[in-house]
Parts: C-alpha cells; sequence; structure tokens
C-alpha cells in the first residue's frame, strides 16, 4: 500500500507536535509580541525579572540532565537554586508546558522568572559552551570500552548539541572542535604515529600536543572528518582538500581541511577560520603611531601598490582586511581575488579562485579589472603573470593590495626582480611595503617582573636606562594559560615607504641589503625597534620577538 514503510524496516513514529501555548494564541490574535508587552506581562504575573544573565554558570547537574536542544527549543534555562526551588528564566510568562516537562527531567521545584529572548538565549550559548570541553574524559571513557561501536555518518550542525543518540566518535570529534575554539587555536593537526592518533592544537602560532586517541579510533576519526568535509572517503593516496561550516550555538565557524597520505595513515589538518574571533580595523592591529599615519596615508593613494609580507601565519591577510574596511564606502568599487575567501567583507566583491576551472589569480584579476574597480585586492603574487597584472592595473590608476612571502619589508622588491619584473616598472607603482610577525603576549595571569642580563639588552638594542623601574616581565605559566606563559598575540611592523631615494635605489641595484639599510636611514622602524618596543612596555618577552626576528636583526 502506498505510504507503508519498506519491508524489514521499522516505521518510525512522527513527532509529536507541540500545543500552541496561551501566549501563541495571543499572538495569533495580534494581543501579544514583542519584549516589552512580554515583560509587562510577566509584572502583571508577579515574576521576578531577570534582564540580563552575563556571566553565569551552571552547575554540573542542570547541564547533564537537561539537554541543550530543549532549552535551545523552549527559549528558558535554569539559572539558580533559590528558597528549595530552582529558578527557570523564561521568555514567555504564560508557556507552562516545557516548566512541568523541566520539572520532571530535574526532579525539583520550579520557579519561572522573566528575561528577555535574547539574554537566554545568550546565556545558553555561554553555558552549555562550558560543558563542551571534556574530549580528555571522553577518550578516557572510550578506552574502557571493548568494542569500538558503528559509526554513524550523522551530520553535525551545532557543536553544542551533544546527545546521548549521537555515536561516541562524533561526540568526540564534536569536543576536540569545541575545545580547540574555546582555547583560541588557529588550527586541529590530526597525525597518525605508531603508537595511534595525536592531536595537537597550534595556538598562539605554537603547537601543544592535547590528545593520544588509542590506535582503534583513528580511522573513525578520519572517515568522520572527511565525511564533514565532503571528501572522497575511500581515497587514501591523493591529498584532498575540504571545508567545513559548523556553528557554536550562535557562533559561526568555518573549517579548511586538508588531507595527505603519511606513513601510518593520513594526516589531517583543520584550519579554523572564526567569524566571531577576527578583530578588523586598522587602529585594532597595534602598529606603532607613526607607521599607522604612514599606512593610512599610503592606502588613501588614489594608484599604486601596496605589498604586505611576511611568512605564513603572520597576519597578513587580517592587515589587508582592515585596510579595506578603512577604505569601504558608498562611492568606492573595492573587489578582491583570494584563495580562499576566508571572512566575507559585508559590501565587497571577493572572487575565490578555482584552479579546476582555470579561475586563478591572473584570470580573476582580469575580469576584475573589467568591473570597473577602484581598489583591487590580490590574496597573494606568486607569479610573473600576476606581477605584471597587478602593475598594469596600477599604472591605470587603481589602488592595489596584495601579500608576498618574503622576510622583511626591502626584500619583496628583491623577490618581484627575480620573477622577472623589470626594476623601472616597480619603481614607479609600488608606493609602500609593510613586514610583519606575530608575537605572543605574556600572559596577565603569571606575568612577573625579572632583572634582564646585559646581552638580553643587547640583542634587543635597549639600555637600562629605558626600561620601567629597571626591569622587564615574563610569564611563569599557569592553568589559564596551559603552563606556557603566554596569551593573546600582538603584531610586530616594519613599513618601507618607497621615497626618491629608494626608488632610485630600486632603478640602480634592487639589492635588499642596501635597500634596508636606506629605508632605515630614511626613517624606517624596524621589526625589531617594535619588539624592543613591546618588550620594554611588559606586553612580550625578549625570547619571542628575537624568535621572530631571527635571520633579519643582524641586516641592521
Amino acid at each position: 500500500m502506498a505510504g507503508d514503510a519498506p519491508e524489514g524496516s521499522t516505521p518510525q513514529p512522527e513527532p509529536p507536535k507541540r500545543k500552541p501555548s496561551a501566549s501563541d494564541e495571543l499572538a495569533r490574535h495580534g494581543m501579544l509580541g514583542g519584549n516589552e508587552v512580554s515583560r509587562s506581562l510577566a509584572e502583571e504575573l508577579g515574576m521576578p525579572i531577570y534582564p540580563d544573565l552575563t556571566g553565569l554558570r551552571l552547575s554540573k547537574e542542570y547541564l547533564n540532565k537537561v539537554p541543550y536542544s530543549f532549552v535551545k527549543k523552549h527559549t528558558l534555562l535554569p539559572i539558580k537554586e533559590e528558597g528549595g526551588a530552582i529558578l527557570v528564566a523564561v521568555s514567555d510568562p504564560l508557556n507552562l508546558e516545557p516548566l512541568e516537562e523541566l520539572r520532571l527531567l530535574l526532579d525539583r521545584e520550579i520557579k519561572a522568572v522573566y528575561s528577555p529572548k535574547e539574554a537566554i538565549l545568550m546565556a545558553i550559548g555561554e553555558c552549555y559552551d562550558q560543558a563542551t570541553g571534556a574530549a580528555s574524559e571522553l577518550i578516557a571513557s572510550l578506552k574502557k570500552e571493548k568494542e569500538e561501536g558503528k559509526e554513524e555518518e550523522v551530520e553535525v550542525y551545532d557543536l553544542l548539541d551533544i546527545t546521548r543518540e549521537q555515536a561516541p566518535i562524533i561526540k568526540l570529534l564534536n569536543l576536540i572542535i569545541t575545545e580547540a575554539i574555546q582555547q583560541g587555536a588557529s588550527d586541529i593537526h590530526f597525525e597518525p604515529l605508531e603508537g595511534g592518533l595525536r592531536v595537537r592544537y597550534r595556538i598562539d602560532g605554537v603547537l601543544q600536543t592535547r590528545h593520544t586517541p588509542a590506535p582503534k579510533f583513528q580511522a573513525q576519526l578520519l572517515t568522520r572528518i572527511k565525511v564533514m568535509a565532503k571528501m572522497d572517503i575511500a581515497e587514501h593516496r591523493l591529498p584532498q582538500d575540504g571545508r567545513i561550516k559548523l556553528r557554536m550555538g550562535r557562533r559561526e565557524v568555518d573549517f579548511r581541511v586538508s588531507t595527505v597520505p603519511v606513513t601510518g595513515g593520513e594526516r589531517i589538518v583543520l584550519r579554523i577560520l572564526d567569524r566571531g574571533d577576527v578583530l578588523l580595523g586598522l587602529n585594532k592591529l597595534g602598529m606603532l603611531p607613526k607607521v599607522n599615519d604612514e599606512f593610512l596615508r599610503l592606502i588613501s593613494l588614489p594608484e599604486g601598490i601596496i605589498l604586505v609580507t611576511g611568512p605564513t601565519g603572520s597576519g597578513k591577510t587580517t592587515t589587508l582586511y582592515s585596510a579595506i574596511c578603512e577604505l569601504h564606502n558608498d562611492e568606492t568599487n573595492i573587489m578582491t581575488i583570494e584563495d580562499p575567501v576566508e571572512y566575507n567583507l559585508k559590501g565587497i566583491a571577493q572572487i575565490g579562485v578555482r584552479p579546476k576551472i582555470n579561475l586563478n589569480f591572473a584570470a580573476g584579476l582580469r575580469t576584475i579589472l573589467r568591473q570597473d574597480p577602484d581598489i583591487v585586492m590580490i590574496g597573494e603574487i606568486r607569479d610573473i603573470e600576476t606581477a605584471e597584472i597587478a602593475i598594469q592595473a596600477s599604472l591605470t590608476g587603481h589602488l592595489v593590495l596584495s601579500t608576498l612571502h618574503t622576510n622583511d619589508a626591502p626584500s619583496a622588491i628583491t623577490r618581484l626582480v627575480d620573477m622577472g619584473v623589470e626594476p623601472y616598472l616597480l619603481s614607479s607603482t609600488i608606493v609602500g611595503v609593510i613586514a610583519q610577525r606575530l608575537v605572543r603576549r605574556i600572559c596577565p595571569d603569571c606575568k612577573e617582573a625579572y632583572k634582564p642580563s646585559d646581552r638580553e639588552l643587547q640583542n634587543l638594542g635597549l639600555t637600562k636606562n629605558q626600561l620601567i623601574k629597571g626591569q622587564l616581565f615574563t610569564g611563569k605559566g599557569c592553568d589559564a594559560c596551559f603552563g606556557s606563559g603566554y596569551r593573546g598575540r600582538h603584531g610586530l611592523y616594519e613599513l618601507m615607504v618607497v621615497n626618491n631615494t629608494i626608488r632610485k635605489q630600486i632603478v640602480k641595484s634592487p639589492d635588499a641589503i642596501e635597500l634596508r639599510r636606506l629605508a632605515l636611514e630614511t626613517g624606517m622602524s624596524s621589526l625589531l625597534k617594535h619588539g624592543a618596543e613591546l618588550t620594554r612596555k611588559g606586553i612580550t618577552t625578549v625570547a619571542e620577538v628575537l624568535r621572530v626576528t631571527r635571520g633579519i636583526e643582524g641586516q641592521e
């Protein structure tokens, strides 16, 4: 018969529909709606008002007994115990059915209080975010199980929605991802070793080992990641790339996924692109005032090329995005070509390269120039073809922003000449080059002062008279920074403005050492000098500055 379940399958009952509450009926007749009306109704019913739930911390009892899906569906949250009853924040004073269900779940007396819907939703995200950092505990429990259990390929929609129906391996992966985001990691590494799988997080630019699941879970974890990234799970010999888009409550997080076959299995790296964690704006980058003013002047020019250089993971894209956000207005047409588009910028046309259909930087750039742009951003200049089109764009009245992989600012000129660009074209188009690094900040919770040695001061070019009270600072290591002594990062910047002196030298000889000498003589503040200033102020350490500037400080 039509509509019957297939033979051999178990018919699935339809989920019961929620009965309309009194509030639903009033809303249907246009008699109820909005936070103000709900609050007035709560006051008439004598319900206590809790307008703000920021900083709420729920006990594990509530978190374990009340599913995330339940509180999210009904927009309510148990907030604390008072007078033998549990106070529950609700946004709908007349919707009483969920309160009865909650009373059964907690087996306690319930007392309703009113909070605005937005406040409850925000508190739900914060509270259940706390509950999902137990990857180590789950690994320990999985090791005790004798059977692996069958893997379920269930699509993950919300990382905080960890229910009992999910397979243990799905729970484990969700917990690992959530923990990495909570700890501010930029990458998650899943590395097969002889003794099992090693999971490492890159936090503040440094890899830290976090978990070592048993060997029997390695294949399941890696397969689960490939399923989520829509990769070919049967292909283990070729590298693959994919993307995952997940939510943590109301927070959207994107992941770039890369797999590569290695001895012992497949190695997978997840690059975390957390839109809620990126800080865009030149005033948030931490440039020295003089460098910030010069950079603002350069990006306000109507034409020319501005390059941002530095190694992978040094924040070049953030600098370019911040510059674009500074320039964006209704009178300007800004277009970008990137690999890939990391963050969506409102009101700006962004193109992602697609090598499979021959949409590379050069092809995309040609198309952009036919779209009447004022400002063009190129993700990276990798070859002579892209460089030549960027130069032609600059010569025809466009401002071009791009990145280049070099150690310092003057080396960018030499790198482009090595690609095959004529020096006279560079001297007439490039207006400035900014080089940058990221150093780790000293953890404020375990920061302590010490007397630096003469050698440390000499390495930074400082004297004891320049120090504040004759001391520098370091991080001792604590639980807040996971024993590293650092928490967060700060940028180091050097800006080479291409003035007449630099232009003449580029045409004469684009030698990086000579260009650096002239740039320093004409006022360029070096990476090491910026690092010394941050060290003197107690923001970072001597070791950090020397770690990221090693190899270029000897040229000064």
